[in-house]
């Protein structure tokens, strides 16, 4: 009786262990410090834990690079390696903020590329829709224009940070979303963890915690970000209002 009892509990134990693992969101951000600055990746993962749902996150990231260099291995990139060896549900691409700009032809040849990679391997393309730089507003046009024909052109969905960035700034211009001339803030890249809780979920921000935590190498709270309690709703009510599909 006690061997049945046993076998019971280690095949509920399986059953719920593998559960689990497929209740696990795994996304791979690519890209560069657009990506890396505040660590949105974590963020993103602790804006998840926060209310209880599991996305896992890992980057492939290098400042100043474009995803002709991320497909190419250049810079130290192993973006191929670790899409072709390892299992995503979704692979988010921010190419350089220029490259929709400066290099139409590569930014539609490498993203439609590393769409195919990726779906070949069974997960889904996402692209980060970049923002204008502080100084220069009127470069979203042309970044708005080019990453909807890449995501028709791939059949590829984008979160579109740029224009949530464009909207806070429009109705907060107070709100500093910007480190310097490009990078995010913590406000902005708060900002852009909201958008992509929201995309992988399909779940509404609100009530969204203002510090963010996560754990350190030896299991202690790390602190990732703090924010204002009217800037975080702010923000996440502009998310929230926004339709991403």
């Amino acid at each position: 009786m006690k061997i049945h009892t046993l076998i019971l509990s280690l095949a509920l134990l399986f059953c719920c262990s593998a559960f689990a693992q497929q209740d696990t969101t795994r996304v791979l951000f690519v890209g560069n410090s657009f990506t890396y600055f505040y660590n949105l990746p974590q963020v993103v993962s602790a804006m998840a834990a926060s209310q209880d749902v599991a996305i896992e996150t890992r980057q492939s990231t290098v400042g100043g690079s474009n995803l002709e260099q991320h497909w190419k291995s250049e810079k130290g990139t192993i973006t191929r390696t670790l899409i072709e060896n390892q299992d995503w549900d979704y692979v988010v691409f921010n190419n350089h903020s220029l490259s929709s700009i400066d290099t139409p032809e590569s930014f539609m040849e490498y993203g439609e590329k590393f769409a195919q990679l990726v779906r070949k391997h069974g997960a889904e393309p996402v692209f980060m829709m970049t923002w204008a730089y502080k100084s220069n507003p009127l470069m979203q046009s042309t970044i708005t224009k080019m990453y909807q024909q890449l995501a028709k052109t791939s059949k590829s969905d984008y979160v579109p940070a740029g224009p949530l960035f464009a909207e806070a700034r429009k109705w907060r211009p107070d709100l500093e979303l910007f480190f310097d001339d490009k990078h995010p803030s913590a406000n902005g890249t708060y900002l852009l963890g909201l958008a992509f809780y929201k995309y992988f979920t399909r779940k509404n921000t609100a009530d969204m915690p203002i510090r963010l935590t996560t754990k350190d190498l030896h299991g202690e709270k790390l602190y990732l970000m703090f924010m204002l309690q009217q800037d975080a709703d702010f923000l996440q009510q502009l998310v929230d209002e926004h339709d991403f599909r």
